[in-house]
């Protein structure tokens, strides 16, 4: 079986192309700017979306510049939406390290959101693809009613699983699709069977994607890199709560629910509701959530695409996801 860390080193060359081009974008006449970019990209993460955009166009066709200048204006945009979505949740450490308004402030870090989105735009304008600008640009739209529907939900306590999965699409889920959709546009696809099929696959990885942070959360940070219960001390009912909130009956529950409804939540009413999912089965059930979504995923795949080195990795990074630690 192809691991993810197979995954990346077949990919070596382009992944240096890929970050060569991202630290030439980011480099700017500001002395400030260098230097918060330089401290930001010293933890790049796993590179799982520009990684998607890559294998896309090698399922497809073949990696040219093109992709890589794709696969950098999306991994940007996913990177100045994080920076904007530190400053609206106040988060102040991600992946063990302190974010740009964690070191420095809320000011600085919008403005630096804004560089990251405005550089993954002129790259995506530099491809000469309007379908490739098309992408992203529908990108940051679905990328922001997603998070706008998350905070409308928790605050009218909209407890319910289709809202549920329409936000983790738009949130999540639809960066994958964007990968997928520029990995094609770039490496000149234009057969609609295999877009349509290859978009569906990304929808449902990228729904899984969401599920396992959401797991993530039921338990002791480890190196999760996120506190405890921080989705519910943000008022966000994720899928193991909200599914036993749907499917238990009794006073136990409904004592649960209207405690989940609440503004504001105790760190000893947070365990409460964490420690009722998973007594009740909410994480085992959306294990088993992640695992249908994996087999309709792999079904896409195999039904659209001659068997090949590329779809085992594709295969293989959807189940890197789903099994990950943190």
């Amino acid at each position: 079986m192809t691991t993810f860390q197979t995954i990346r080193h077949t990919l070596a060359p382009e992944l240096k192309r890929l970050n060569d081009l991202i630290s030439a974008t980011l480099t700017s006449p500001n002395v400030l700017m260098n230097k918060v970019v330089e401290t930001y990209l010293e933890k790049k993460g796993k590179q799982i979306r520009p990684v998607m955009v890559i294998l896309s166009a090698r399922l497809l066709g073949e990696v040219n510049d093109n992709v890589i200048k794709g696969a950098v204006a999306v991994e940007l945009l996913h990177n100045a939406s994080l920076i904007h979505d530190d400053v609206v949740d106040d988060t102040r450490v991600r992946r063990d390290a302190l974010t740009i308004n964690g070191l420095w402030d809320n000011h600085l870090a919008v403005l630096i959101g804004d560089f990251f989105l405005s550089n993954s735009l002129i790259l995506a304008s530099e491809t000469g693809d309007i379908r490739i600008v098309g992408s992203i640009a529908s990108l940051g739209r679905l990328l922001s009613i997603g998070e706008l529907d998350e905070i409308y939900n928790a605050r009218y306590n909209n407890l319910d699983e289709e809202a549920y999965f329409n936000i983790i699409y738009r949130k999540t889920a639809s960066l994958f699709v964007s990968c997928a959709e520029v990995g094609a546009a770039a490496a000149g696809e234009t057969d609609a069977a295999r877009l349509t099929a290859l978009r569906e696959f990304a929808r449902l990885l990228g729904l899984c994607f969401q599920i396992k942070d959401d797991i993530f959360d039921y338990f002791p940070d480890g190196e999760i890199g996120k506190p405890t219960g921080n989705d519910l001390r943000e008022g966000k009912i994720t899928l193991p709560l909200l599914h036993v909130l749907e499917s238990c009956q009794g006073e136990e529950r409904d004592r649960m629910a209207d405690l989940a409804r609440k503004d504001a939540l105790t760190p000893g009413e947070i365990s409460l509701l964490i420690d009722y999912a998973v007594s009740n089965g909410g994480i085992e059930y959306a294990r088993q959530t992640m695992n249908r979504l994996r087999e309709e995923a792999c079904a896409v795949l195999c039904e659209n695409f001659p068997p090949s080195e590329t779809r085992e990795a594709f295969i293989s990074l959807l189940d890197f996801i789903i099994n990950r630690d943190h």
